[in-house]
């Protein structure tokens, strides 16, 4: 198993904790469960423990919320995120901490401030449990949109597990609500994630040692998804779409200024 103190154990079981709580409120949160994971382990190598963890909030989330997911704009992304997947490990193959770590910082800066312009330009009409403008709209500017993003969200998913925030910025510019927002979620990530699994085993990512920590850890992810379901309901839509891009900035500035 992989050497930890006592304090670094801590900060990886509240990470874990917010695993849960991610996966069942607020969906940019991760982005702060890898920036602690990053830091208490060698960054390339805690992409493969935090993984299965991952996982493990997917399967309490999909309990939860499986039945408000939106399997149109799910099978509108998965093509462009399967593409994405492969570039990221084509890129985790040879890039270094640093790179990987300044890459998805900087496209989460990026795709937080087109949202927030986005939804500053235009008030977008949503559905209570589904999305408004994709739906709306299924030319061609709405197939580049989703493809876009699904290309960045499987890219920065495969190289950093941090997607999240990617494709929580695309949900939400698609005018997608909290119920609507966390079901599709729940499915698409517990769908990529698994996917996952064989890319991250060939690339010497997950490997006995980062099982051994998982089981440890996987206690601590329950309790956060519960208490996200806690909390869910009391979160207004307004302040639901703020904490989201504003985990995405925290997430991205830690990955940049690390």
């Amino acid at each position: 198993m992989y050497t930890v103190t006592l304090w670094e154990f801590a900060a990886l079981a509240v990470a874990s904790i917010l695993v849960g709580f991610s996966k069942s409120a607020v969906s940019g949160a991760n982005t702060v469960s890898l920036a602690i994971f990053a830091a208490v382990l060698p960054a390339r190598e805690s992409t493969g423990v935090l993984l299965p963890l991952l996982i493990v909030g997917d399967v309490l989330a999909v309990r939860t919320y499986r039945r408000h997911a939106h399997w149109g704009t799910l099978l509108r992304l998965f093509p462009t995120v399967a593409a994405g997947v492969v570039v990221g490990a084509v890129f985790m193959l040879w890039a270094g901490d640093a790179e990987v770590r300044t890459s998805i910082g900087a496209i989460l800066l990026l795709m937080a401030g087109v949202t927030v312009w986005r939804r500053r330009a235009a008030a977008r009409a949503a559905a209570p449990e589904g999305p408004a403008a994709d739906t709306a709209d299924d030319g061609a500017g709405a197939r580049l949109k989703a493809g876009s993003y699904g290309v960045l969200g499987g890219f920065t998913t495969m190289v950093a597990n941090a997607g999240g925030p990617v494709m929580s910025l695309y949900l939400l510019s698609a005018g997608f609500r909290k119920l609507g927002f966390l079901g599709t979620s729940a499915w698409f990530f517990l769908i990529v994630n698994v996917a996952k699994v064989p890319f991250s085993v060939g690339l010497g990512l997950i490997d006995g040692r980062s099982l051994l920590l998982d089981a440890l850890l996987a206690l601590f992810v329950v309790p956060g998804a519960y208490i996200g379901k806690a909390c869910v309901d009391r979160i207004n839509q307004r302040l639901f779409e703020q904490l989201v891009i504003g985990a995405t900035v925290l997430g991205g500035l830690q990955l940049l200024l690390r």
